[in-house]
């Protein structure tokens, strides 16, 4: 919800600059913008994000100032980085793991955003750049994850990259174009590290987008009912939830720094503590775990779809349960927000995350005997959420009465008073 501007020049160089670059009035727009005033701690994971965007970009700048993207010397460029340069060892794992954290807070910031419809009107634009900014993460951490140069690092490239030959027609040319050549070598590096370095820059663009565009809509909130009366629906940004947020991302930064100095490998693998070897094989490979759910669904396909044989049909079925997203403010067609007031959507709701969870489980398991055909009812699941249980539940669905307002949903809820008759005593507390 866009509001009037507050902000009023006081100095001449504030007045100067506001004509010209009105910088400091974005700022104070921002902070007295009117939020909802019973947004809970799972708001916070916007601001969480932001700080992990913040420090992956600073400490990426570092590294890249002592890496060498060369296959001979791409790994002993790192071990030199965890070695000799100064705080080295810290600037490494704060970034290997700052993108574990990255993940876990936008997994966490996407089912509250499922579970408090922040995808339907007039958020359909918030959420599909929300979808956007997630490829753009996917991209950058596979990228990210082969430069290394070790042994998960290079099987992990090799087997991503060939699933593009699957796609007919164009698939062996892209392929191609990722590689540089006709393996996985020094060009497909090169190519890895410039788009790696990259990204995050194009991330912090459509953050902007982002931000600006719920700026425009206005804040959802966990009763999914607009703002009615700014006084006492909202309150100021600043200092409300500039104090809640910094205080989640103070116990947040406390989780990430237990990795970081207590067990900086406990998310990734030990194999990439070896070279890569184009000569041996890995027994078993396995991308990280936050892409673990995703190379489920790709594996769980291990049968030909009528004329779409199996190695496309796992491609299409990966690639379509990201891009799927894009179109939820359209399959859901309840007109309710939040499933705080939809029991039956919650239950079905509740399932899914732990079949999300359940296929990243999966996905670290080899694929074969039983893993396979779980793999392939919980995939089954996770596209029936979207495309038969969201629609069905909109039509089918009676959900509970909403608040009127904001207001009445998180004041308290009181009984009418009674007045006693003449001379009756009274009730008794």
């Amino acid at each position: 919800m866009s509001h009037a501007s507050t902000y009023t020049p006081s100095t001449g160089i504030e007045k100067w600059l506001d004509k010209r670059l009105p910088i400091i009035r974005m700022s104070a727009d921002f902070m007295d913008f009117p939020t909802p005033k019973n947004l809970n701690y799972w708001w916070t994971f916007g601001g969480i994000l932001a700080v992990c965007l913040v420090i992956q970009i600073v400490t990426g700048i570092v590294l890249a100032m002592h890496y060498t993207p060369h296959v001979d010397l791409a790994f002993a460029s790192v071990e030199h980085i965890m070695r000799d340069v100064n705080y080295g060892w810290l600037m490494r794992y704060v970034h290997a793991n700052g993108a574990s954290m990255f993940f876990i807070a936008v997994y966490i910031h996407m089912f509250r955003g499922l579970y408090y419809g922040s995808y339907k009107e007039p958020r359909e634009v918030v959420w599909m750049l929300g979808v956007v900014i997630f490829l753009l993460m996917m991209a950058t951490a596979f990228m990210g994850y082969v430069l290394p140069w070790g042994q998960m690092s290079y099987w992990g490239a090799t087997v991503i990259t060939n699933l593009f030959s699957a796609i007919p027609v164009v698939g062996d040319s892209v392929r191609t174009l990722l590689w540089g050549g006709f393996s996985v070598d020094n060009p497909t590096l090169n190519r890895f590290f410039s788009l790696h370095y990259l990204l995050p820059f194009a991330i912090f663009g459509v953050v902007a987008l982002h931000i600006w565009a719920f700026h425009t809509s206005g804040n959802n909130n966990p009763s999914g009912v607009e703002i009615k009366d700014v006084k006492k629906d909202a309150v100021p940004f600043h200092p409300y939830y500039t104090v809640k947020d910094g205080f989640a991302i103070v116990v947040f930064l406390i989780l990430f720094a237990s990795f970081v100095f207590f067990n900086p490998n406990a998310l990734g693998h030990a194999d990439n503590y070896i070279e890569a070897n184009p000569l041996s094989t890995p027994a078993h490979i396995v991308p990280e775990w936050y892409f673990l759910p995703f190379y489920a669904m790709l594996r769980a396909i291990t049968f030909d779809i009528g004329p779409i044989p199996a190695k496309l049909g796992g491609v299409i079925t990966m690639f379509s349960s990201i891009l799927i997203l894009f179109v939820l403010p359209w399959l859901d067609t309840s007109k309710v927000r939040s499933m705080r007031y939809r029991p039956v959507a919650r239950m079905w709701f509740v399932l899914f995350v732990i079949t999300c969870v359940f296929l990243g489980w999966l996905g670290g398991k080899p694929a074969e005997g039983s893993y396979v055909l779980f793999a392939q009812i919980a995939t089954a699941y996770y596209f029936a959420f979207f495309l038969l249980i969201l629609p069905l539940l909109g039509l089918l669905e009676t959900p509970k009465p909403l608040p009127r307002s904001i207001s009445e949903s998180v004041l308290p809820k009181t009984k009418p008073e009674t007045s006693a008759a003449p001379g009756a005593p009274a009730a008794a507390e």
